[in-house]
């Protein structure tokens, strides 16, 4: 930082010198670190690189497409008056920026085209980047259950889909005043789907994330991905819990509350990869769930022992719902901390 005055002999050459040096002055006492919380995630490396130009991240393969940047769109709800708006900005965020989205849930569309519009954006994406679509538990147990497989495989084809995203999410059924009931346990729906459907499939959670055994149990699958969708994000029990009558609130509140955080979930994956060694199918990650910026991703994806990208989902809608520009802010800024991350951090192990 330059010293704390307000002299400078150059400042013909600097017009600015004047106003940051009284900056400088002004927010000196609120930059002491003692008021701050010091980030301990990493080695700072002042002296190892040279600014990063715009664009420098390294392009990489990751569930089979060619990615710019490791992010992520994670499956969210805009719900009818929004899904249209949130969808299209977002696909044009992922074509320009060069990352992949996971849809909304697409329950709409496996008896109806009505709302097919809201969710058709492939032209926007481009054809090179991934799209998946989803669907939960209880819809695939309906289905299978129906013998109408078939509908799952149009709706990839219509939304010309580079596969299927899987939401488990039993609390969230539970909770929600008007929720589905489950005749089997999840995993045997995925298996089935795996057995029937001829394209990749990513399985995730809805806010809270996945412990050892069932991790365990996904890891061993020849899944595209296991998207973690872990505690400390958008909690969809919670969320549903607030939607029923206080009497519920009060007697299942505490499920809610159960989980496991992003880190941790990174630190089982870790354990399973060492535990499972040959055993194991599934070979790429998605970190969502409490990843509320770009240093949360960087950190999370470098201390997996697996390929892995980070998904966000609330911090996309929020800039998703309006102007595009908004959002093209918003992420290029995400991938520009990125940028400077990957030039002077390093994890700590």
């Amino acid at each position: 930082m330059d010293k704390l005055d307000t002299t400078d002999k150059n400042q013909d050459q600097d017009p600015t010198a004047v106003s940051r040096k009284r900056d400088h002055i002004d927010l000196a006492f609120q930059s002491q670190i003692s008021r701050l919380q010091l980030d301990n995630r990493f080695y700072y490396e002042p002296l190892l690189a040279a600014h990063p130009q715009a664009g420098s991240l390294p392009e990489f393969q990751f569930l089979g497409h060619q990615m710019k940047a490791p992010l992520w769109v994670s499956s969210m709800t805009g719900g009818t008056d929004w899904a249209g708006t949130i969808n299209h900005n977002l696909a044009k965020a992922c074509q320009e920026f060069g990352f992949g989205m996971g849809l909304g849930s697409c329950r709409a569309l496996l008896y109806s085209d009505e709302h097919l519009n809201d969710f058709d954006v492939r032209d926007l994406i481009g054809e090179d980047l991934p799209l998946y679509a989803n669907l939960g538990i209880a819809q695939l147990e309906e289905v299978l259950e129906n013998g109408q497989i078939q509908l799952v495989v149009d709706l990839l084809d219509k939304l010309r889909a580079s596969g299927l995203i899987i939401h488990v999410n039993p609390l969230q059924e539970w909770l929600q005043p008007e929720g589905d009931r489950f005749k089997k346990p999840p995993l045997d729906t995925i298996k089935t789907v795996l057995d029937l459907l001829n394209a990749p499939v990513i399985v995730k959670e809805v806010g809270q994330g996945f412990g050892l055994n069932s991790l365990r149990e996904l890891l061993k699958l020849p899944l595209a991905a296991v998207d973690f969708a872990a505690n400390g994000g958008t909690n969809f029990a919670r969320l549903e819990l607030l939607r029923s009558e206080s009497e519920k609130q009060d007697l299942f509140g505490a499920l809610a509350q159960v989980g496991h955080s992003a880190s941790d979930m990174v630190t089982m994956t870790n354990q399973l990869i060492d535990e499972l060694g040959s055993e194991r199918q599934c070979n790429q990650i998605i970190i969502s769930g409490g990843v509320g910026n770009f240093l949360d991703g960087y950190y999370l994806t470098k201390k997996v022992g697996l390929p892995a990208i980070y998904g966000q989902a609330s911090g996309f809608l929020k800039h998703a719902r309006g102007e595009y520009p908004e959002l093209q802010r918003y992420v290029a800024g995400q991938i520009r901390g990125l940028e400077l991350a990957n030039a002077y951090l390093r994890v700590r192990s």
